[in-house]
């Protein structure tokens, strides 16, 4: 039996997109408090079903694709903007494949503006007409208003005009902000991207025997599967070491670890393989909020993951990636690595930051373990030294050295140096991955 607040997501999921909802209608439809509809609609924003903008409400929005994740729609835009809708809001819902700047004579304003973009222009009203009529919606920048005779072409059309009092460079700047934001979150793998499906997952009842376990043992050759109650809500996890002196009769739930550690559909590949070696553990159930099953990782299938994707192209930057990017190997025939302080990698005063300085630190650590064949590591303890500030543009040589490196762990030395002179010092351990 669904709880309240599953039907009410579910019941949102069936409302036709652009549909305007409220916390009063969803508790008046579905017979709840409106305490439960508004926590009800404020996932169903999270899960980016609906979008709430200010002075007009919440609407429902079209699901997106991972794939499609870097499309705006016109509702998000309002948001990112902290514009005011002046008109055609019915057109919210929907979403824009590219914007135009409107810094040219008009005519060559309008040979650029499509349907499906967003002219994002000032107070030139014959533009924001034109551009309605191309089927474009229409950003007027400078906090100016928009002519009576474009708000109603704006509801007629159902394409919005929005007013925002920033300027058009610093509106632009904000929306590729927002796409380029989009893009690195397409790029981090998730466990739904992974998951072994609940079809596909072989899983015990709690009322089942141990012969059961056996029978699923031979059937798929795996050691351990997620236990669930007759409502599928998952209630443990079974392994062979759990059933070694216990008799085929016995029930699972009597040998089997209650309240196994789990992670969600929207927990990082990173953050799940992470635990999983950590704990020690090669099977991780993957719950829903309710604590239903919805499948299983494997700890392969994590570090399989994790390899395909740092092969992967990125397409959106994140400060490590940049970081990474300025670390050089010198011709040497000890691992030297060396690097120029750039302005992202600056703190107020013009030094390296903490950050990015450890980044470095990290990344060189890494480097020098992946020339032992040990491809994949985790932090797990760094002691740092910061001797002296390092200033922009200076170039350092980073001096990395294995101290120790066992199975399953590493000590790493490693040695900042500025023309000659040490400036930095850090001690790392890491945890090795076993393939």
């Amino acid at each position: 039996m669904a709880t309240k607040h599953e039907q009410i997501l579910a019941y949102i999921e069936t409302l036709a997109v652009g549909e305007k909802i409220s916390v009063r209608r969803i508790a008046k439809d579905l017979q709840v408090s409106e305490g439960t509809a508004y926590r009800a609609i404020k996932e169903a924003e999270t899960k980016r079903l609906v979008s709430t903008i200010e002075r007009v409400g919440t609407i429902r929005i079209e699901r997106k694709k991972k794939e499609n994740i870097e499309r705006l729609t016109y509702a998000e835009i309002v948001n990112i903007v902290d514009g005011q809708v002046l008109g055609g809001r019915a057109g919210l819902h929907k979403s824009l494949n590219k914007f135009v700047i409107g810094a040219m004579q008009l005519e060559d304003m309008m040979r650029y503006t499509e349907a499906g973009n967003l002219l994002i222009v000032g107070n030139r009203y014959k533009a924001h007409e034109y551009a309605l009529r191309a089927g474009a919606a229409v950003l007027v920048t400078g906090g100016f208003e928009a002519a009576d005779q474009v708000k109603k072409l704006a509801d007629e059309f159902e394409l919005p005009v929005i007013s925002t009092s920033y300027d058009t460079f610093t509106v632009a700047t904000m929306i590729n902000r927002a796409i380029y934001d989009q893009l690195i979150k397409k790029e981090i793998l998730l466990i739904e991207d992974i998951l072994i499906p609940l079809e596909g997952t072989a899983h015990l009842h709690h009322k089942e025997t141990i012969s059961r376990y056996h029978e699923l043992n031979e059937e798929t050759t795996h050691g351990g599967f997620p236990v669930v109650d007759h409502t599928n809500k998952l209630v443990g996890i079974i392994t062979s070491r759990d059933v070694i002196g216990h008799s085929a009769t016995e029930l699972v739930e009597k040998v089997m670890t209650k309240d196994p550690l789990t992670v969600s559909m929207q927990t990082s590949v990173a953050a799940a393989g992470h635990r999983m070696i950590w704990e020690g553990i090669d099977l991780m159930p993957v719950a829903d909020d309710y604590g239903k099953l919805k499948g299983v990782i494997s700890r392969q299938d994590v570090l399989k993951a994790i390899q395909t994707a740092q092969r992967q192209p990125q397409q959106g930057e994140t400060i490590d990636d940049i970081i990474k990017s300025q670390l050089h190997q010198q011709i040497s025939d000890k691992l030297i690595l060396e690097f120029r302080v750039t302005p992202q990698m600056t703190n107020a005063y013009g030094s390296i930051s903490h950050a990015a300085y450890t980044m470095i630190l990290t990344e060189a650590a890494s480097a020098i373990l992946k020339t032992k064949n040990r491809k994949d590591s985790v932090l797990e303890n760094a002691s740092i030294y910061f001797l002296k500030p390092v200033q922009l543009d200076a170039l350092v040589l980073v001096r990395p050295q294995i101290l120790d490196i066992s199975r399953k762990s590493a000590k790493v030395d490693v040695e900042v140096a500025l023309e000659n002179e040490i400036v930095g010092k850090a001690m790392l351990t890491f945890q090795l991955l076993d393939r």
